[in-house]
């Protein structure tokens, strides 16, 4: 399987990237991920479960990280055991680039998949690395409003608190979400193979 995309992050280079290399926030923004622990600077272990149509399972694996130019890019390398379920393995690079409003984030996925969650069709498997990947983008993009959003000035607040007057909705880096999602594709793709 081969997936690739491009978002605008409306958060800054740097902090998309702090949030790209964040055991937490990846946690948080992977669906169905219980554990990601940093074992080395450039090694994780995650922990995950899937479910592609009829096949449901608990996925262990590793991502490891190589050619990591902060704050720019890196390729990571993942590879998971779903036992009876099968396998899953790839590669996801991804690439971060000022742009206006916050940054760019550009992914390319290669992934292959292995065992019982491969006999479930390619399209089925495609579909569910791609909501996948929108799922974690938007995960990731709450994340970073949390953590950047602006504070409001306080004529903002008051107005706010109006009864007429529209609460304001601050937004993310767009390239903060587009990294999250190749880094979610990658690994709902490595864990669906």
């Amino acid at each position: 399987m081969d997936m690739q995309g491009s978002r605008t992050i409306a958060a800054t280079q740097q902090q998309a990237w702090e949030g790209l290399n964040d055991p937490e926030v990846l946690k948080a923004c992977i669906p169905g991920c219980d554990r990601i622990e940093r074992v080395a600077d450039d090694r994780f272990n995650v922990g995950m479960a899937v479910k592609v149509g009829p096949v449901s399972a608990r996925f262990a694996g590793r991502i490891t990280l190589s050619d990591v130019q902060p704050p720019e890019r890196y390729t990571l390398a993942f590879d998971g055991q779903g036992g009876a379920a099968g396998f899953g393995k790839g590669t996801a690079k991804v690439q971060l680039s000022p742009a206006e409003g916050g940054c760019q984030l550009d992914y390319t996925v290669q992934a292959q998949v292995g065992g019982k969650i491969a006999q479930v069709g390619q399209r089925l498997i495609d579909g569910v690395a791609r909501s996948m990947a929108e799922d974690f983008f938007k995960r990731f993009d709450a994340q970073m409003q949390q953590r950047y959003a602006p504070a409001a000035p306080a004529e903002a607040t008051e107005a706010a608190a109006a009864p007429t007057a529209a609460p304001e909705r601050s937004t993310m880096a767009p390239w903060l979400w587009i990294a999250i999602a190749a880094v979610v594709a990658a690994a709902g793709y490595w864990l669906l193979r």
